[in-house]
This record gives structure tokens, sequence and C-alpha cells, in this order.
């Protein structure tokens, strides 16, 4: 749980003194939009409306009233199940995936249920092995803005953090340098 205080503590204020003396992997996400500054407040919204859920995790059916509207609305409407996905053979052809594909396939609006399953902490999310978590943001130059990530090493599951950010009202993401 302390990784989840600190990280709901960035999120609110920024990193700290003691963040200073942790040697994480940080992954830098750069972004384009019209007022970087306000994607970030954003994305900060969102996240930390999770982050600090996480130990008596809602009902999904709350989360569209928990969640900011704006990031709600973004998110690509609930498909209902289909009863013959064949869930090994789908994670087998992920996996064989090369990073451009994986990248290509996850370009469109996310679900809101898929994007709130990596943070589930329940036995039916992956929140329990999530692998990044929110470290500082800002904007560079007018137009421009970036967030970094501590992450678990690279590559690591990186859609989750995109969505945050093209929801929040981000474009042209570079996980580039």
């Amino acid at each position: 749980m302390e990784i989840i205080r600190d990280e709901l503590r960035r999120l609110q204020s920024g990193p700290g003194a003691d963040d200073s003396r942790q040697r994480p992997f940080l992954v830098r996400v750069r972004f384009t939009a019209e007022n970087p500054a306000q994607v970030i407040a954003h994305a900060r919204t969102a996240l930390a409306c999770v982050v600090q859920r996480t130990s008596d995790w809602p009902a999904f059916e709350r989360w569209p009233e928990l969640l900011p509207a704006g990031f709600v609305q973004r998110c690509a409407p609930e498909s209902e199940p289909d009863p013959s996905f064949d869930a090994q053979a789908w994670l087998q052809e992920w996996q064989a995936m090369t990073p451009e594909q994986k990248s290509a396939f996850s370009q469109g609006p996310w679900a809101l249920s898929d994007w709130l399953y990596y943070f589930d902490p329940t036995e039916d999310g992956m929140g329990h092995d999530r692998s990044w978590w929110w470290w500082d943001a800002g904007s560079d130059e007018p137009g421009n803005g970036w967030v970094e990530v501590a992450t678990t090493g690279w590559p690591f599951g990186s859609g989750s953090l995109s969505w945050l950010i093209k929801a929040s009202g981000g474009s042209d993401l570079d996980y580039g340098d």
C-alpha cells in the first residue's frame, strides 16, 4: 500500500524529497496538446480518482459518476461479452505481436471497463500486477507536455497510460528517449 500512497501524493503535489532518494526506472511519455497543463490536470484527476479507491474498489456501475465526466465521455461504448471468445487463444495471439502491432491494436478509444481493468485490485483485474506508477508531469514548451512514470522495466504495459493521456486530451504520444 505504500507504493499507492506515494503515487497518490505525487499525483497531488509532484515528487518530494523522499522520492529523490529512490532510483526507479522512469519513462517519459511526450504528447502534444493545445493546453498541455490542462491535459496533465485531467490525467491527474482521473488517475487519482482510481488510485485512491484501490483499497475499496467500487462496482463498475459507480465509476461513471466517480470519474470526471469528460474522461468517461471519451471512452468507447461498452460492448456485450462474446460467449465464443477464447481468452487463451487471444493471449497467445497478443504475445506473438510485435510492439508496433500491439501499439497499432490499441490506438482507438478504450471502453471504460477495459481501462479500469488495469487498476482493479480484485481477482478480476490486473491492479495487483500494475507495471507503471505516476511519477511527475510537466510542459517544456508551448503545445508539448510530458508524463513521467516509474515502471517495472522496458517494455512495459503502457496501453492504460496511453489511454489516460489521450482521454485527457493529449495526442501524438512518443515513448522515445
